[in-house]
């Protein structure tokens, strides 16, 4: 497991994760059951990572409304978690592994055995999730996948409302499912090779990136102060 130190949704923390598969989207390639996905899905998702990694970074998306708020309420709910449960998170950016080719965005790992994933809904969302009373299914994958690249034992899911109950689910490591997640992996970083090689046969060679270099200092500039 290796830890990047980098702020979440920066500049940094998005090259890190395009073309790479990571928890938050396993759900493409195993279902909450424990399935492979077969058909349309992964091969979507697929061509989605192999898009990122042809231009060099992740695809134009936009944030709505609701996930600037729930970023917002993240930091509320931290401490919240906290007090209630006596554990402290310690923030990271980025987790990837040894090879750096799979990764996941924590929102803490706790201790040495454990994360958390935290979720700030609407607040209907959150009524449902408190009635059901159990970690809602699209985010098993998530939570399993987190637990698979981090190597930890078991993980929290978290869902935080102000001014209403939280839920606090332990999720244990599924070896049934953690080997699903394996297989799918491993077929979708071999599939994933061969999309590189295809497109960089059509393509000639690989892709030609911009690259990115400083203003450059007038030469009556450069070492001299104000």
């Amino acid at each position: 497991m290796k830890i990047h130190n980098v702020e979440q949704g920066s500049v940094e923390w998005q090259l890190l994760r395009a073309g790479i598969p990571t928890a938050s989207e396993f759900d493409n390639l195993v279902s909450p059951t424990g399935e492979i996905r077969k058909g349309e899905m992964p091969k979507s998702y697929l061509h989605k990572k192999l898009a990122e990694w042809w231009q060099g970074g992740p695809l134009l998306e936009f944030n709505t409304f609701d996930m600037d708020q729930g970023t917002l309420l993240e930091e509320s709910a931290k401490p919240n978690f906290t007090v209630e449960t006596d554990l402290e998170i310690t923030n990271v950016g980025f987790v990837t592994t040894d090879d750096g080719k799979i990764g996941c965005s924590p929102d803490g790992l706790l201790g040495e055995s454990s994360g958390v994933e935290i979720k700030c809904p609407k607040a209907e969302t959150h009524i449902g999730y408190l009635l059901a009373g159990g970690l809602p299914k699209q985010y098993v994958a998530q939570a399993q996948g987190s637990i698979w690249v981090t190597g930890r034992e078991h993980w929290r899911f978290y869902s935080y409302r102000r001014r209403m109950p939280s839920l606090n689910i332990v999720v244990k490591r599924d070896e049934v499912f953690q080997k699903a997640l394996s297989d799918a992996l491993e077929a979708f970083l071999s599939a994933f090779e061969a999309g590189v090689a295809r497109l960089c046969q059509i393509n000639g060679g690989p892709p030609k990136r911009p690259t990115i270099t400083p203003n450059p200092q007038p030469a009556d500039m450069v070492g001299t102060t104000p």
